[in-house]
């Protein structure tokens, strides 16, 4: 099936208790599966974890929202993508989403999705794909030389 049940964690670790107590009652796995409306195969899978690891049938709460970073963890970041990506590696002083996720990965422990480190990009418009500026910075060196 894939998809997780409907029901709280605790509802579902009663209901993987009640098929591993039918079974040793003597009712069969698909007698089973059958009244407590789910695969036979999760009752072999909950047999075998209850045999093998019992704590593996306790209620796993359903995990939330992946972490992000917080606004001082952002702060933080702009700090690291000021320095350009050179100091972090790459060849190149070109910051693309890929590189930025994989700063965050790095410095944070936490995962974005590139589309979504693009949607960071772009709401801070001072770091937007950060090219190297060599027009500018010649232009200020034309400047100091005079």
């Amino acid at each position: 099936m894939g998809m997780r049940p409907i029901g709280t964690a605790e509802e579902l670790e009663r209901r993987r208790r009640r098929a591993v107590e039918l079974v040793k009652w003597g009712e069969s796995p698909s007698k089973v599966a059958y009244f407590l409306g789910c695969g036979r195969s999760s009752v072999y899978t909950w047999l075998k974890a209850e045999r093998e690891a019992p704590e593996t049938l306790a209620a796993r709460p359903h995990p939330g929202p992946p972490p992000r970073l917080s606004d001082e963890q952002i702060g933080e970041l702009e700090g690291l993508l000021l320095k350009g990506s050179r100091a972090h590696g790459w060849p190149n002083d070109l910051w693309s989403a890929h590189r930025v996720a994989e700063v965050i990965r790095r410095h944070f422990g936490v995962s974005y999705h590139v589309e979504h480190v693009r949607k960071l990009i772009r709401r801070r418009p001072s770091w937007s794909s950060q090219r190297p500026q060599k027009k500018a910075r010649q232009r200020n060196e034309a400047k100091t030389t005079n």
